[in-house]
């Protein structure tokens, strides 16, 4: 069948219209790969006084230890100015750092300068966040999808759903009915988010299909692709003769990663683990190596004296456990193939037009009003949302 040019598809901002910047918060400190650190900088922090603790909370513009702000919706932070702070600190939460790299956060409002509480409010078990991660390769992720929230800049953030428990999907009102009539077949707001991670191009624009043998393809691949990213159920493994190992004992504290390709063997100093296919070790996000990245973020210096040097004085076991399941996501994504090039029947824009379905109204470009939940506000006020 002749190749149909895609020049109308849709953009996925219009497919999925609201979207947020992720969190900035403007101090590093808070985040970190291990748990235990960020609760003894929070003790650190807290046991100065005067100036030591305003040089040690590396104020800015947004947050000073005199800021005063509410709780981030949903957790138990205090609103009290951390000047005259106690307590112990809230618990940390997961994040997603960088491209597959899963780390810690406090949630604590007064230490974040933009926390965007309209994604705490629709982050729950159900949630996903899509992450655009634009690239000028075909061959590259172009977006990234996860059920922690995402702190990667500069990128926009498109939630899955506008309002907890997984309800008023953010897709253009009337797309998932446009699409069912057209394809014949049930059509749920997971399966077009599948759909959308298996066939979005570089200029991220999203090409659809009325092929119902096509749709369920690209389906059943994106949702392969969200089990990966998201890791939720059964943990990713490869077969036998593929899982990676840990062949030599990685070192009390590894200062530089390489790669043996001839061997398929990861070397963290004469720590050794293998088989690592090539292309886990070549998979990119961002134009960056993923495994070099998530390396670096752990052994990187801090500035002695600040809270980021508190950290692991030797390489946990926890990060070599999360190294070897990161190893096959990566090698497991790799071998997924986009579906963009097969398409022969694009649903257009100005086809979703003509429906009715695009533009999507204004309203649905912005934060969902959801007042499920009791926020306490600065000091402890009732906050009005």
């Amino acid at each position: 069948m002749p190749s149909v040019t895609h020049d109308d598809a849709p953009p996925l901002a219009d497919l999925m219209p609201w979207s947020v910047a992720p969190p900035r918060l403007g101090r590093g400190w808070p985040t970190g790969p291990d748990a235990a650190s960020l609760k003894a900088r929070w003790d650190a922090l807290l046991k100065a006084e005067g100036p030591d603790r305003e040089a040690l909370f590396e104020p800015t513009r947004s947050r000073t230890l005199r800021s005063a702000v509410g709780q981030l919706p949903g957790q138990p932070g205090g609103t009290e100015r951390l000047a005259r702070a106690s307590g112990p600190c809230p618990e940390p939460v997961r994040v997603l750092h960088a491209p597959f790299d899963e780390q810690w956060l406090i949630p604590d409002h007064r230490l974040i300068d933009a926390a965007r509480p309209e994604l705490w409010r629709v982050a729950d078990e159900h949630q996903v966040f899509v992450v655009e991660t634009p690239t000028d390769s075909p061959d590259r992720l172009q977006l990234l999808a996860t059920s922690l929230l995402p702190l990667l800049r500069p990128r926009r953030v498109r939630p899955l759903y506008r309002r907890p428990g997984g309800t008023e999907p953010n897709l253009a009102p009337g797309l998932l009915e446009h699409l069912r009539a057209r394809l014949g077949i049930a059509v749920e707001p997971l399966d077009v988010l599948a759909w959308i991670l298996a066939v979005t191009r570089p200029d991220l624009t999203v090409p659809l299909t009325g092929d119902p043998e096509l749709w369920s393809r690209g389906v059943e691949s994106g949702h392969r692709a969200l089990w990966l990213m998201r890791r939720h159920g059964d943990r990713p493994k490869l077969p036998g003769g593929r899982r990676p190992y840990v062949r030599a004992p990685l070192p009390a504290r590894p200062v530089a990663l390489d790669y043996d390709r001839d061997e398929q063997a990861l070397l963290l100093d004469e720590g050794r683990i293998s088989p690592v296919p090539p292309a886990a070790w070549d998979f990119e996000a961002d134009g960056v190596r993923v495994l070099e990245q998530w390396f670096t973020s752990r052994i990187a210096d801090a500035e002695p004296g600040t809270l980021a040097a508190i950290r692991p004085a030797t390489w946990p076991q926890t990060w070599t456990s999360e190294l070897l399941e990161l190893i096959t996501v990566l090698a497991l994504l790799a071998e997924l193939r986009p579906l963009r090039d097969e398409l022969t029947s694009p649903v257009t824009t100005a086809g979703l037009r003509a429906a009715g379905v695009l533009p999507a109204p204004e309203s649905a470009h912005r934060p969902a009003s959801v007042l499920d939940g009791h926020e306490e506000g600065p000091e402890g006020q009732l906050a009005l949302i």
